[in-house]
């Protein structure tokens, strides 16, 4: 199926929205995303505070109902493709965001940071995004990687959630690792898992430093997956050779606390190994990847080669045949 939104079908939280469409297990859903801004931020002189509006920001794609999923259950999301889908794409400064500036949690009294916008040319053809000095001739071609900041589902209770916030349910992530060739597994927590996809990044450094990464409308196409019965914590990833792990949270120490901890039990989940035994091999095998260190929440990443495991099958081996269904879409 495809879904382009219009305007004003766009979502702004996870929860307290009504499906935009029902989707059978083994479905593959050509999307359009928005970037960040809306569209709204196209040229350097479209300041953010001028042109958009609180909170209308962070737009995503969805609510997808999944027929069948019941909390307990967990959604298999695979990315076969993110695309730009313009040739540009903008990245911005803003007062009192971003890691290396006073925010409203963390008060400082120097002034805050100038609100500016990079404009950037993406060449889809060469697999670049060009990087413009605001104030020098300075430019640098940057290898495109494109991925997903947010994706995530309904979270439990009837709650609703900003979509900038990352948390268990997903959300506003922005770990670079969630590009092309992963699936993403997210815990269902309501009848229909609802999943959104948005925040489209032509590429991003870990952490998301200054607050915004390259920030892009994309075409996308994702398969999506349903696990009976299997239940999942936190949001977590696959590739071909890794299992990775999400946490979110504030204090930094604790989202990355988080990871490692669903990643070490995972581990020992999918090899039999003891608790401290897993511990032990993620310890000295892990990699930890940031995801970022600027939103409501911070987002850490532990990330495994599967080549440690053995032959782990996790999830019923659904990122295998999700691949090759991919696979066929492209061929």
């Amino acid at each position: 199926m495809s879904y382009r939104p219009s305007p004003e079908e766009f979502g702004y939280t996870f929860g307290g929205r009504a499906p935009v469409a029902k989707v059978r297990p083994g479905t593959i859903v050509e999307l359009f995303t928005e970037d960040c801004f809306g569209g709204r931020v196209r040229t350097v002189d479209d300041l953010p505070s001028q042109v958009c509006e609180f909170p209308y920001l962070n737009p995503v794609t969805g609510p997808f109902h999944v027929m069948g999923a019941e909390p307990g259950d967990t959604l298999a999301l695979h990315f076969i493709s993110i695309t730009p889908a313009r040739d540009w794409a903008v990245s911005t400064t803003f007062p009192h965001f971003g890691a290396l500036t006073g925010t409203h949690t963390t008060a400082m009294l120097q002034p805050p940071l100038e609100e500016r916008v990079w404009r950037y040319d993406l060449d889809t053809a060469k697999g670049v995004a060009v990087y413009h000095a605001r104030n020098s001739d300075y430019s640098v071609e940057l290898p495109l990687d494109p991925m997903h900041g947010t994706v995530g589902v309904a979270p439990a209770a009837n709650e609703a959630r900003m979509t900038i916030t990352p948390d268990a349910h997903g959300g506003n992530m922005d770990t670079p690792e969630l590009r092309a060739g992963v699936t993403v597994y997210l815990g269902v927590n309501v009848a229909g898992g609802l999943f959104s996809i948005g925040d489209g990044h032509g590429r991003q450094g870990h952490g998301e430093v200054c607050g915004t990464a390259v920030e892009a409308a994309m075409n996308t196409v994702v398969a999506v997956e349903l696990i009976k019965g299997v239940a999942t914590p936190w949001p977590r990833m696959e590739d071909d050779l890794h299992l990775m792990s999400t946490g979110s949270a504030r204090p930094l120490e604790d989202a990355y606390r988080i990871s490692q901890h669903d990643l070490v039990t995972w581990t020992s989940a999918l090899t039999g190994l003891d608790t401290l035994d897993a511990y032990q091999l993620v310890s000295q095998g892990g990699q930890a990847p940031v995801g970022n260190v600027c939103d409501t929440n911070y987002t850490m990443v532990a990330k495994l080669p599967k080549s440690y495991l053995g032959t782990p099958a996790p999830y019923e081996s659904a990122h295998s045949r999700l691949r090759a269904l991919g696979a066929q879409y492209e061929g």
